[in-house]
């Protein structure tokens, strides 16, 4: 499967790296390749993400990875990376049905 990452997801993504390297520029770069390589291993298994709460729909789903959500969509030949929130955050939901 391929993936797609929203502009809004890279957006987000950039956000809380930036947000990491202030305190610690080795911990943000380790963040975000790990963040790539969980997104990465969706290929494989596609449906490990759990169905987010804030809808119903089963073909959005979530990684999460420390504090934060990894939001995706399956579609049928590719998954789209929607945004990337923190846990505390609440998740708007035209972020994820635009």
């Amino acid at each position: 499967m391929k993936i797609i990452w929203s502009p809004l997801a890279i957006d987000r993504l950039s956000e809380i790296a930036t947000y990491i390297a202030q305190e610690n520029p080795t911990a943000a770069e380790k963040w975000v390749d790990t963040v790539f390589r969980k997104v990465e291993d969706l290929q494989n298994f596609p449906e490990s993400g759990m169905v987010i709460p804030e809808t119903e729909n089963k073909t959005i789903r979530e990684l999460i990875y420390g504090n934060y959500r990894l939001i995706y969509r399956l579609e049928e030949k590719r998954i789209s990376v929607l945004t990337v929130r923190h846990g505390k955050q609440v998740l708007p939901v035209d972020e994820i049905t635009a």
